[in-house]
């Protein structure tokens, strides 16, 4: 839907006489940007928060759908982590770990890449989403930006259980049980839910099952927290559309399946996250320490650039992977309160990555629809290589909040950053008679660096709980370069990569709180953007030389009666290379001045919600991504589209029932570049609709 729609539909919303209503007078907390309370008036940097009942309002069960209404934020679901993954844009960067996603206080996969297959959304508290690189307490962990999911504390809310069923044979269930009563000792709580989503590819779709426990009591004096967290994901992926020339290949028919027989992305992942917070003469002292280990099992394979379409041909590369890695996470700070208008935040961290894989390469003959697919199981392993990287992050850091006056505020952060890796590979050729073994390539690096981060917010006006803010931040941060454990033994360490970002906007609520709106503008210098290059035939990783970022995001929020509330968002981004030369059929060609691929240069959204506490209930959300490259050299377009979520329910007592449909326009454009098969580009997935109840055993 073009911008001027939005912004016209939502002044039409504004003259409504819906206004006659009581005073909305919420004032929302987020704690991601400082990690203390910060209320959202007076935040130095963009920052959204979506509510759990506004998640459940609009059915939302996966990232696309929760975050559809965030301004500027374009989540691809899919992608090379499988189709229970998703690949997320901020800031119109679209790379697999330019953010950083937090669960629960704890980074999801932060020594390596976001664990996005495994992220649950059953029983969230609320998302906080903050643009622009991660707070200096997380260390080198992202640039345009966090997404924070809470869900909700041991021992609260009420047991509910829920039922689902949905298109291509879909179910899903889900319980959240309450084990402790108000006052206990011991606060704790349960949650399980399992879902299998039927895809409209061949022989694709995906299964997962979750249980979190958590427990709270107070301990010595201060607060005591443990999380269990256990997920299996086994998933059938999907195939990559190839491109040839300036268009998708009209030479593989839509949701065709080239994968080999007995294809799989299965994980399996634990975590155990243990905190504690005190009260101690120095301030509010608080540790966090968590463990998480994940399995991954991998059978994938893709087509060659300029496919045979015989059949008998050989004309696709895949792997079988076992990957293993563990994650420790360790961080303590204390909150000093210095004065009435001064807090100090300071503390260390420490981040430990360990993984290894072992992959078994082969090459095979399929048709285009993936008809003639052979088993893996039966074909010749031509390769078998092994990859292990072990890496530290830790870093000291110290933070201060000064309230200058009741308006003005000013935060600013320091990080000493020291990180070392150790990566080892070694590839074994099976193409001859007799095994030929490589030598064992061991690789090290160590950097230290400092980061920054400089805001400031100024109330320019207040009148109850209504009033207007700018603020403005400088961020300057580092990140090593991913690691994505792709079937390649490339033992090299590509260069860290950097950014300086600077963010300027303003915020304001108006109508006794019930029309809350925020504007921005950004601009980022990037640096050793790591993206995808072709390695020996294989997939792999390079530094991809200076880029530049820049853009305006806005976000509407209006309520136009009590359950009855309109959300509007536009975007425009402008992420460009600056300086990068990349060979092209053995041409060395600048791409100074082109645009990033699959980077639109408008977003926008509009969402309406009716959500009372009884009776019918209904929302509609419309997002609009604008059209945008498929090639770095900006040779192939992909037009613009619009998708379209919408569904009705109702509430009485303690009931609910609900039909929710996504992409309901059925649009089926590429949304993410596979890293893994050349020119090749994941698709929307198809329309999906889901009938579901669900119970409350509270009053």
């Amino acid at each position: 839907m073009p911008t001027r729609v939005i912004l016209c539909s939502l002044l039409v919303a504004a003259a409504a006489p819906a206004w006659a209503q009581d005073a909305v007078e919420l004032e929302t907390v987020e704690v991601t940007s400082a990690k203390i309370p910060v209320n959202l008036r007076d935040s130095t940097a963009t920052v959204t928060v979506v509510s759990g009942a506004d998640l459940r309002a609009r059915g939302a069960t996966d990232l696309r759908t929760a975050l559809s209404l965030v301004a500027g934020v374009d989540i691809a679901p899919g992608g090379d982590s499988g189709p229970a993954g998703s690949v997320p844009a901020l800031w119109g960067l679209r790379e697999f770990d330019a953010f950083l996603l937090v669960v629960d206080g704890v980074p999801w996969g932060g020594a390596f890449t976001p664990a996005l297959a495994t992220l649950n959304l059953n029983n969230v508290e609320r998302i906080e989403v903050v643009k622009g690189a991660a707070p200096v307490s997380y260390g080198a962990t992202s640039f345009v930006g966090v997404i924070h999911v809470l869900h909700r504390a041991a021992g609260q809310g009420n047991a509910t259980v829920e039922l689902g069923v949905g298109s291509r044979g879909s179910a899903r269930a889900a319980l959240a049980m309450p084990l402790s009563s108000p006052g206990d000792r011991w606060e704790q709580s349960l949650f399980l839910d399992g879902e299998h989503q039927g895809l409209s590819a061949d022989r694709s779709g995906w299964s997962r099952s979750h249980a979190l426990y958590r427990g709270a009591t107070t301990l010595g004096g201060g607060d005591f927290t443990v999380d269990l967290d256990a997920s299996q994901v086994k998933q059938q992926p999907v195939s990559p559309h190839p491109r040839e020339g300036a268009a998708l290949s009209d030479r593989v028919p839509l949701d065709a399946n080239d994968n080999p027989g007995g294809a799989r992305q299965d994980e399996d992942r634990g975590q155990l996250s243990l905190g504690y917070v005190l009260q101690t003469g120095l301030g509010q002292w608080s540790t966090k320490l968590a463990y998480a280990s994940n399995r991954g099992r991998t059978v994938r394979g893709f087509l060659r650039p300029g496919f045979a379409d015989d059949g008998t041909t050989v004309n696709a590369d895949g792997y079988q992977q076992d990957r293993h890695t563990r994650e420790v996470y360790f961080d303590t700070h204390v909150a000093s309160t210095l004065g009435d208008a001064l807090t100090l935040v300071w503390g260390a961290d420490h981040m430990h990555g360990q993984g290894e894989q072992r992959s078994a390469n082969f090459e095979y003959a399929v048709r285009p629809d993936g008809a003639n697919a052979p088993d893996w199981r039966g074909l010749h392993i031509d390769e078998r290589t092994q990859l292990e990287d072990r890496r530290d992050f830790s870093g000291v850091y110290a933070s201060l909040d000064y309230r200058i006056t009741d308006a003005w505020r000013i935060d600013a952060g320091l990080r000493y950053n020291s990180t070392r890796e150790t990566r080892s590979g070694q590839e074994t050729d099976l193409t001859g008679p007799t095994p030929v073994v490589g030598d064992r390539e061991t690789r090290h690096r160590t950097d230290h660096r400092w980061s920054n981060a400089l805001g400031t917010s100024y109330r320019l006006w207040q009148d109850g709980c209504d009033y207007i803010t700018a603020y403005a931040n400088y961020r300057d941060s580092f990140k090593p370069a991913a690691i994505d454990f792709g079937p390649e033994a490339e033992s090299d360490i590509l260069q860290p990569e950097t950014a300086r970002s600077r963010e300027l906007g303003m915020r304001g609520q108006h109508l006794d709180g019930r029309l809350q709106w925020d504007v921005s503008m950004f601009a980022m210098d990037f640096r050793n953007l790591v993206v995808t290059q072709d390695v020996g035939g294989l997939p792999g990783l390079t530094n991809a030389g200076n880029e530049h970022f820049k853009g305006a995001e806005a976000e509407v929020h209006l309520q136009l009666a009590d359950g009855f509330s309109a959300i509007g968002t536009w975007a425009y981004h402008d992420a460009r290379f600056t300086d990068y030369v990349q060979l092209f059929d053995g041409t060395p060609t600048q791409l100074d001045g082109k645009h990033l691929e699959l980077s639109p240069a408008q977003v926008g959204s509009l969402g309406l919600m009716f959500a009372p506490a009884e009776g019918f209930l209904a929302y509609a959300t419309v997002g609009r991504i604008g059209s945008r490259y498929l090639t770095k050299r900006n040779t192939a377009t992909a037009p613009a589209y619009t998708t379209v979520d919408a569904g009705i329910g109702y509430r009485r007592g303690q009931w609910e029932v609900r039909l929710d449909g996504t992409n309901l326009s059925n649009r089926r454009d590429p949304i993410a570049e596979s890293e893994l098969g050349e020119s090749q580009y994941y698709r929307l997935p198809a329309r999906a609709v889901w009938a579901s109840v669900r119970y409350d055993f509270g009053s």
